[in-house]
């Protein structure tokens, strides 16, 4: 049956399923729209906050920090939020599109149809895994970009205040964030690799997501343990923070660079073993 329907006029498998069909699907539905929802609102609350708890400052030890510049200018609003959401809640949509996009569609009944349409095993993977890597990018772009525009609204449009010292100048500011977001997309392609692949292993997307969220959760955990030593060096979260590096008088590459490393192994071997696990699975919902 297969080999007639490949040989049918007309049929080519890389135009099954295109990107765009796979995105208006995944765009109207309602957890989408929550989540970005979510990211919108973010700097909103940040900036009641600081409205009601006043201008923040380096406390009873005198240093500063990155929250203690919040409010010095839109750039450094935009830096604060991304600083208070990297550890967690950058990590919730990753987890939510990666591992709700297989299951929810055997949770559906609807995955067998699909190959059945008929769907390569793998163009359908590459599909959804393009798309939720599109959509999760999509969320951490707009979480600083509504920051930027409303920090700039509450507290004007001048240079990046440092927390070491010193500052960048707005037309240098910009690309040092754009430069931090990409950093916190490649770091977590790791959680987006267990999402992804915990959905092609359960049927039920909570699963998929709360595994990837949980797993994360674990790693940031041994990776506090310092009796740990050097092995914190290969965990992902070890450098998940090492964007901070960008926002330095002088940019320093090295612990990005090894922390993009370290994430982009451990995600290439996760998405290798959600498609080779999917090739092998019987569909039966």
């Amino acid at each position: 049956m297969s080999t007639l329907v490949e040989s049918a006029p007309g049929y080519r498998a890389r135009h099954t399923l295109p990107l765009r069909v796979e995105a208006v699907r995944q765009l109207k539905r309602r957890r989408t729209m929550v989540m970005a929802g979510v990211m919108a609102a973010l700097p909103l609350i940040l900036i009641a906050a600081f409205a009601i708890g006043g201008t923040p400052n380096g406390g009873d030890s005198g240093r500063v920090t990155l929250m203690d510049t919040a409010t010095a200018s839109g750039a450094n609003f935009a830096a604060t939020c991304l600083f208070v959401s990297a550890g967690f809640l950058l990590v919730v949509p990753v987890a939510l599109f990666c591992g709700d996009t297989v299951a929810s569609e055997a949770s559906w009944s609807s995955l067998r149809y699909l190959l059945a349409a008929p769907v390569p095993r793998t163009r359908l993977l590459w599909s959804k895994l393009a798309v939720a890597l599109g959509f999760s990018a999509a969320a951490m772009v707009l979480l600083p970009l509504v920051a930027l525009a409303t920090g700039t609204l509450a507290y004007g449009w001048g240079p990046l205040e440092l927390p070491t010292g010193g500052s960048l100048g707005a037309g240098d500011a910009v690309p040092r964030l754009a430069l931090v977001v990409a950093f916190i997309f490649v770091s977590q392609l790791v959680t987006a690799g267990l999402a992804f692949w915990l959905s092609t292993k359960t049927d039920a997307p909570l699963g998929a997501v709360g595994g990837a969220v949980g797993l994360t959760i674990i790693g940031n955990v041994l990776d506090a343990v310092t009796a740990l030593g050097s092995w914190r060096d290969v965990l992902p979260a070890h450098w998940q923070f090492a964007w901070i590096d960008a926002l330095q008088p002088q940019l320093e590459w090295s612990g990005m660079v090894k922390g993009a490393a370290v994430s982009v192994t451990y995600a290439l071997v996760l998405f290798a073993l959600a498609f080779r696990n999917f090739s092998r699975k019987d569909i039966v919902s």
